[in-house]
Order: structure tokens, then sequence, then C-alpha cells
């Protein structure tokens, strides 16, 4: 039976309407166990339509619960959405509200930025999908209205679970399900993930370890389905020649050949391309190249406009300079510590064509809707194989089509080890997720959101909450009652030692609220462009410190800035944009990618064959 033919004729008429007539291969596999209610991850690359394979059987399921005869509709919420980042939810909102309208559900998203108004009007009249991120579930847990609303909770999608498999966050998550389960009962939970080494962990992080309820059949089991990413994805590893070209390049950019050589392949790439996102390790690295792309560009606007950068005086010349612009390759710069109406701007003006290159970090790599990508380049060893196949697996996104991308490697070992992850990658060896287990920080937090939750709690129930979530699962009772004791000496809950039982004290809400998210706290200024009166991104106040004074110019969104003041008490650099190629590239507090054990054991192999080699009489 078709996949889509599990589905009921509201969703398989929004289905023609939308022009969907064959399921991709994650929906022909997934839809038939989502359908029938069953918990299921899958694991297939960007683009081959993972929401959808989640979402068209929740609208199904809420669509007929709504039109259900004689049972009573719904007020609260049906399904969450959970994905790590706001823009995915912006991303999410824009996918899913066409459907939403089409079948009567009411989409809404909701995280830090949603306004004061639009959380009281959700409260008051809960949507029947919301989307939203890992924190922003932990806050509303904790609200009256909102935690009646989702007592109606039935399906819960988890997007880019791998990604919150391998954080802290992703453990803090997994009790925060278990919270919602103590007000929803058992539901339908489904994870969205990139293909990971060990799926089985992945799965049981998705839904649980509690005791299973006998009312609902298949609680706590779930099904794993896998699209192989490895057969789509083609990687080339280049490690560019120096030629004389190079050397003129060079003394333009003010830096030395070997780097020129890495700038010029890199343009020549996506200037056989349509469209070609450039990811690198680190948002220094994006700035210094996005700052001399953005060099190259200016050079060849001015080119195409005469020697001095003025326009043809013939007229007639208008078609061949349009031509001449058309050669122009524009290469933009995307990070997190970019602002987030920059990251909106070039994230548009890429889905639209006016962009050939989006130099990005991470922050490019979780599904960001951004159009169609033809290529993707890897500068650097990716570090990881999960990391390449996730980043190339960008490129592509029609049915059947191989994702293509190019590692520029920066020679050496960085070649070596670009060369053993690009051949395990095509291997299928892809490192599992790092859960973390019994993070005892999050242990404590969780505690307190149980005793926020409910004002009262005994302290084996809550044993038995934070136990049942996977990372969890091994935490002793003696460890829990020192937590506890620990919470309690500090103020942070107050423990009845008589009856066990749990309760908010002075600094309870105060502690919760402190500690809601898991990622580590930056100390950061805001950049201001006087000329635009725009904010530009963000930078540490570490690099603000040691660096930053009035007259300074550094690097940002691939451009140069000169610093006008630094206002403390606002915590805010003001600059104006100067053209002067010679700036400070920032710095900023990140989180190394390691290098994993048998990526590093498959270098010293192939360093000793080469040795080998050479010792045997070859030549390199």
């Amino acid at each position: 039976m078709d996949a889509f033919a599990r589905l009921g004729p509201d969703v398989r008429e929004a289905l023609s309407d939308r022009g969907f007539t064959t399921p991709t291969e994650p929906q022909r596999e997934a839809i038939p166990p989502l359908a029938a209610g069953k918990n299921a991850l899958v694991l297939a690359p960007t683009g081959t339509g993972k929401t959808e394979t989640a979402m068209l059987p929740v609208f199904d399921a809420i669509v007929a619960a709504r039109d259900a005869p004689g049972d009573p509709p719904r007020e609260g919420i049906s399904a969450l959405y959970v994905t790590p980042l706001r823009a995915l939810n912006r991303d999410m909102m824009d996918r899913l509200e066409w459907w939403g309208e089409t079948l009567g559900v009411e989409v809404a998203v909701r995280h830090g930025d949603t306004t004061q108004y639009e959380r009281g009007k959700q409260a008051d009249d809960p949507p029947d999908v919301l989307i939203t991120t890992p924190e922003t579930l932990q806050a509303i847990l904790t609200g009256s209205k909102m935690r009646a609303a989702l007592e109606d909770v039935a399906h819960v999608v988890i997007d880019e679970v791998h990604e919150l498999a391998a954080a802290k966050r992703g453990a803090q998550l997994t009790v925060g399900l278990e919270r919602l389960r103590r007000v929803a009962g058992p539901f339908q939970r489904i994870g969205l993930s990139a293909t990971v080494g060990d799926p089985d962990e992945v799965g049981k992080f998705l839904v649980g370890c509690g005791r299973r309820d006998p009312d609902r059949a298949g609680d706590r089991a779930f099904e794993t389905v896998e699209v192989a990413a490895g057969s789509r994805v083609d990687v080339s590893v280049v490690d560019p020649d120096i030629t004389d070209e190079d050397g003129r390049l060079a003394g333009e950019l003010a830096t030395d050949e070997t780097t020129a050589s890495h700038v010029r392949t890199i343009r020549e790439t996506v200037a056989e391309n349509e469209s070609t996102l450039i990811f690198v390790n680190t948002r220094q690295t994006a700035e210094a190249l996005g700052s001399r792309f953005k060099t190259l560009a200016e050079k060849e606007r001015e080119a195409a406009g005469g020697d001095d950068g003025s326009a043809p005086d013939d007229a007639d010349a208008d078609t061949d300079n349009d031509a001449d612009t058309d050669a122009v390759t524009e290469i933009e710069v995307h990070h997190g510590s970019l602002s987030k109406d920059v990251r909106i701007d070039v994230e548009d003006r890429f889905k639209a064509g006016e962009i050939d290159g989006l130099v990005c970090t991470s922050s490019m790599e979780l599904g960001i809707d951004v159009g169609r990508v033809d290529h993707v380049v890897q500068y650097g060893s990716p570090r990881e194989v999960a990391r390449l196949l996730q980043r190339v697996g960008r490129a592509g996104h029609r049915r059947d089509l191989v994702s293509a991308g190019t590692v520029v490697t920066q020679g050496g070992d960085d070649t070596l080890e670009a060369m053993a992850i690009a051949r395990r990658a095509d291997a299928e060896l892809v490192e599992p997720a790092a859960i973390h287990h019994g993070s005892l920080d999050v242990v404590a937090n969780q505690v307190v959101g149980i005793v926020m939750d409910e004002g009262e709690v005994h302290a084996r129930e809550a044993y038995e909450t934070v136990t049942d979530a996977y990372p969890f699962r091994d935490l002793s009772e003696s460890t829990f009652q020192e937590i506890v004791r620990e919470l309690d000496g500090n103020r942070l809950l107050w423990l009845d030692e008589g009856s066990d039982a749990l309760e908010k004290s002075g600094g309870t809400w105060q502690y919760f609220y402190a500690n809601l998210s898991m990622i580590p706290d930056e100390a950061t200024y805001e950049v201001y462009d006087m000329s635009s009166r725009r904010q530009i991104g963000t930078l540490d106040e570490r690099f603000v410190l040691d660096f930053a004074g009035p007259g300074e110019t550094f690097v940002q969104r691939g451009e140069m800035w000169r610093i006008t003041e630094i206002d403390e008490e606002e915590e805010r650099v003001n600059v104006t944009p100067i053209p002067d190629p010679a700036g400070e590239v920032p710095s900023w507090v990140g989180q190394e990618i390691p290098v994993p054990k048998p990526v590093a054991e498959e270098v010293g192999r192939i360093r000793g064959e080469v040795a080998a080699a050479l010792e045997a009489g070859s030549t390199p």
C-alpha cells in the first residue's frame, strides 16, 4: 500500500494540492508506523522530506481527533515540534503554516524572542501545534495556563535529535519530556536526525526507559527508519597546488601563497556552480576567508565598471557591463555572532540567487532553509564523519540527486585527516552520539523544575521521573539524595525530612530560571554600525577588553570596521565602515571539534605507510 494511502482524505487532498504524488524514501518507510501511532527515529540526509515524514501523520491524527464523532474536541496543544535553534523554528513555521491553514490546524511558534502579547494569547487560546526549543519547553511546563494546555499533547517531534543527543541541553530535554509525560500521559515520540553511528542509543535517548503504559501499545518502544547517507554523497579531497596566479593573488590579499591558493580554489569551485555553501570550523576562519572573498569581489566590480571603478561612457556598453557584473563572484558570511537581521538578509539573498556562495559555520549545518544548494565546500578537515555527511548533505536537495562536496585542505595532517574521514564516510562508519550520561548539574536543575511544576512532590516521584530519562537511568538513590540535600542546604528548595516531600523555597524560582539553559553563557558586546544605525553582530568580551579601542580596526561580516566608541555601560561597540583591508580578525569563545580516535588512528596508519614507502625509495 502506498504510504500516502495510510493518511486520511483531508491530508491526501492537501498533498494533491501541493503537487506531492510520490512519497520520498523516508516517507515511504516511516509514514506507515507513524500513522499507526508508533514511536520512530527517522535517519535520513537533509532535504529528503523528513519534516513532512513526521508531520503528515501528526496532522492527520489531529484532524481525525477533531472530527471524531462524539469525542469532545481537544482544548489544548496536540503536538510539540522541538528544534535546537530559533532560526529553525522560524523555518518550520514557514514550512508548516500552509499545511495548518489548509487543514484547519493552528500552528504557532514560541521561543525566547516571542512577545509577551503573543505568549498571553497562546496561554488563553493554545494552538494545535506549537513549534519551540528545548529551553522554552522547560519554561512553559511551569506556567499554570500552559501546563493545562500541555495536558492534551499526543505527539512530540524532536528535530535534529542527533545534535541534542550529543549536548547537555539534550540530557535536560529528556527529563523535560518525562516531566511532560507526568502532565499529558504517554505520547508519540518522533525523532528526526541525520545519519548517526548508533541509532539504538539515540532511539533510547528519545523514548526514555521508564515503566511502559500497558494501555498504550508500543509505549517506550521505537522503530528505526534509516536512509543511507554515504551512498548519496560524493566527496573529493583537494590540497591545492600553488600556481603563478597565487603569487599575484597573495600580493593583492596581503597573505601568503598557500592561503591564496586556497582562496582561488574555493572561488573557482563557487564559480563552477550556481549556489555553494562553504563550511569552516570556526567563526574566525569565516571572517578571515570572507574578507578576502569580498576584497576580490570588489576588485571584480571595479574592473567591470572601468579601471577607475566608474561606469563606461558608451551607452551601448550597458549590456556588456551587465554581463561583466554578473561575472562577479559574490560570497557572503554567515555565523552565530552576526546579528539576526544580518543572518536573515544573507539567507534570503542566497535563496534568491543574489549570492553565489556563503561562508558559514555550524550555524548553517542544521537544515536552515536557504533554497537549492548545488555544491558544498568544506575548508579544512571536518574533523568528524558525521559532520562531513551533515554538511555535504546540504547539497543536491532533489530526489535521488547525489550530494557533491569538496574538502579543500591545508596540507600535511589536515589532508590525511580529511582523506581518512572521506573514506570512512563512504563506508558509513559514522561516530556514535556522545550522550551526556548522568550530568549532576542537569539533575539539580530538573529536580527544582519538577518542584516548580507541581509545587510539592514526593522525593521518590522526583527520583523516578529523572531516572525514567535514558541519560540518568543509572543515577543512584544515594547520589540523588546528596543532590537534594545540597539544594535544600542552599535554600533552592525545601526538603521535609519527615515526609520526604520536596517543596518550593524562596530561591526556587530564581535558581530555575537562571539555569534554564545548559548553553554556556558568553559575555558579549553588540557591534553597532553608526552609518546604517543597525546592529552587525557581537564580539566576545575578552576580545573587546584585550584588543578593542577607539581607532582600532577589525573584520566582521567579512568587512572592515573602525571602532569609534566603546560604551561599557551599554556593552556596545560603535563602529563605522572603512575600505582598509588590514583589520584584526576577532576571536570568539567556541567549542573545539574533537577528532575521534578511529580517525586519528587511521591518519597514523597512513603516515606509517607513507614513511615506509619513502624509505623504500618512492618519491612523494
